[in-house]
């Protein structure tokens, strides 16, 4: 069964994914000749597209092989209806496209990134004794272990507070609350 057709712009598309809606414009009906485009717009891309005519409705149906091909990011977006020589601006707003799952090199926020980063640093120090050296008078010194970890631990907190967040949008119940139930 195929999922409902939305009567909206969506908030946000996911690039690789199919971008379909119905829009409905009474005055300007796609059976009288009236046609529906689109173009979004950021400080690096501008895409278009335009609607099909489905009675006096306009089907937006952006195929997947298209979207790919999308840059991520935020766009403002203006629709505009057309007939002959005329044009009229029948909606304005917001779009944001996601990029690609294939496309997506990393994934990590920059605190798990960093985080990362710094555990590795301390798990290499960890075989090594040298704080600082110098050769040919040039010297190099590492930063001491006692700021690596107290940078580790203010990291481990951010990337502990995205995780909730995330777990949160997701309706899951955060690792913090106890549940009690009293009753008989």
């Amino acid at each position: 069964m195929a999922p409902p057709i939305k009567t909206t712009e969506p908030a946000s598309i996911n690039a690789g994914d199919t971008a379909k809606w119905l829009k409905s414009l009474a005055d300007y009906p796609a059976s009288e000749g009236w046609a529906l485009g689109y173009a979004l717009v950021n400080a690096g891309a501008r895409i278009t597209f335009a609607a099909a005519a489905q009675g006096d409705d306009h089907l937006v149906n952006v195929a997947p092989a298209t979207t790919t091909g999308w840059a991520a990011g935020d766009y403002s977006y203006r629709a505009t209806a057309t007939k002959a020589a005329e044009v009229y601006t029948v909606g304005t707003g917001r779009i944001t496209i996601a990029p690609a799952f294939a496309a997506v090199q990393e994934t990590r926020s920059q605190a798990r990134r960093m985080l990362d980063a710094i555990n590795a640093t301390i798990e290499g120090r960890a075989t090594s004794a040298t704080a600082e050296y110098e050769i040919a008078g040039r010297k190099l010194k590492y930063i001491p272990m006692p700021e690596l970890i107290s940078l580790r631990n203010t990291l481990r907190r951010d990337v502990a507070a995205e995780d909730a967040a995330t777990a949160a949008a997701a309706g899951m119940p955060g690792k913090g609350r106890i549940y009690v139930r009293f009753g008989p």
